[in-house]
């Protein structure tokens, strides 16, 4: 697997786009809650995990915090601080300091395997994606006890848009009856998603996508300190526009590459996003099933934003303008934009932003995208 980005690189600093966030800050006079909200993949989480370090140093007042020296920081950083507590599923534990990722790979598995969903997924996996409300409970019922060290308690919680229901309700309770010294950090890719409940209990937070001159230029500084990575400009770039230009979303897919874990999800979203560009880039030559059989395995909320790029791109030629996403494809989008047939095209777009509504269900992933694909087919046809 590879290497987590909070112990390889990018967390050692505040991405420039966040650092306004950072500066405006006031660490000992932050409300109970906190929700981070913006694109997925553009540092707000590297940046919540260093805000949680820094509410829990316990440096000497007047020094920039986290001091990374105090007994604190260095408990923070190998995993095992007793007042941070992060709630997130296990696709996103590799992210967090190496003690809890390395704790959840050696603990016994519980699923039950061999239940499929239809689609060659285990029901095991889907869970993985999701909080459960057994460690929300189990969090929540711990914060009647003092915190460990006798300072603050950090529960990070991302991604918030992921609880289910019952966890949801577990959590709205404590937000609604903060216990002292307890700061919830709460994270969320889709703030449209988290319940208005929620919502209206926390300071709301919007994390900006840089533009495109920083965050190309961040990530080839991240880059350059990969030993044996090698890859060219132009193909950092294109990378960089398919991934909607969120900068650690780019760095995480090529580190997972770089370490060739093909079994990473990172890579497998990556690679199935580029066979699909390719399917779609055929207008009506696409061959719709092959191409559902071949992406299938990827996350479906990801194989969704894909085509609402493409097909963003595709009105924006079709009006006179230029693609924002795949500039790469330029020229063929712009002659699939003169073939379409724009009222089918408004109606895929409709089709595509109701599928993103139920993108986290445990659907049938090979149907859905063989629908979407064979109507993407008829944008193109009389």
């Amino acid at each position: 697997m590879a290497e987590p980005i909070y112990s390889d690189l990018g967390s050692s600093k505040i991405a420039p786009w966040l650092q306004p966030i950072w500066d405006s800050l006031n660490l000992e006079a932050l409300p109970s809650a906190l929700l981070i909200h913006g694109q997925a993949g553009i540092g707000k989480f590297e940046f919540s995990v260093k805000l949680a370090k820094a509410l829990l140093c316990e440096g000497a007042l007047g020094i920039s915090k986290p001091c990374n020296t105090c007994e604190a920081c260095h408990w923070f950083d190998s995993g095992n601080h007793p007042d941070f507590i992060p709630l997130v599923p296990e696709t996103h534990r590799k992210l967090l300091p190496r003690g809890h990722f390395d704790a959840e790979m050696d603990s016994p598995k519980k699923s039950k395997a061999g239940l499929s969903d239809g689609d060659g997924e285990t029901i095991e996996k889907k869970e993985k994606k999701n909080i459960s409300i057994e460690e929300t409970r189990s969090a929540i019922e711990g914060l009647s006890i003092g915190t460990h060290r006798g300072g603050n308690r950090v529960i990070l919680i991302y991604p918030l848009e992921m609880l289910r229901a019952d966890s949801a309700n577990t959590l709205l309770k404590s937000l609604e009856e903060p216990p002292s010294n307890t700061i919830f950090i709460l994270l969320a890719d889709r703030v449209d998603r988290v319940l208005p409940t929620i919502r209206s209990r926390c300071r709301l937070i919007t994390a900006p996508r840089p533009d495109r001159s920083t965050g190309l230029s961040w990530l080839q500084q991240q880059l350059s300190h990969v030993p044996g990575l090698k890859m060219g400009s132009d193909e950092v770039q294109s990378i960089y526009d398919e991934q909607g230009g969120a900068p650690h979303a780019v760095l995480a897919s090529l580190l997972a590459r770089h370490h060739q874990d093909e079994k990473d999800e990172l890579t497998i979203s990556i690679q199935a996003s580029r066979n699909l560009l390719q399917a779609l880039s055929q207008g009506a030559r696409i061959h719709w099933l092959d191409t559902a059989e071949k992406i299938q395995k990827a996350r479906y909320a990801v194989l969704l934003a894909t085509m609402q790029r493409w097909i963003a791109d595709v009105q924006s030629c079709a009006q006179n303008g230029h693609p924002r996403y795949y500039p790469k494809h330029e020229a063929n989008i712009h002659k699939l934009a003169q073939q379409a047939r724009l009222p089918k095209l408004l109606r895929f777009w409709k089709s595509l932003v109701a599928a993103r509504r139920h993108e986290n269900h445990p659907l049938a992933t090979r149907i859905q995208l063989e629908a979407l694909l064979s109507q993407y087919q008829q944008i193109f046809e009389d």
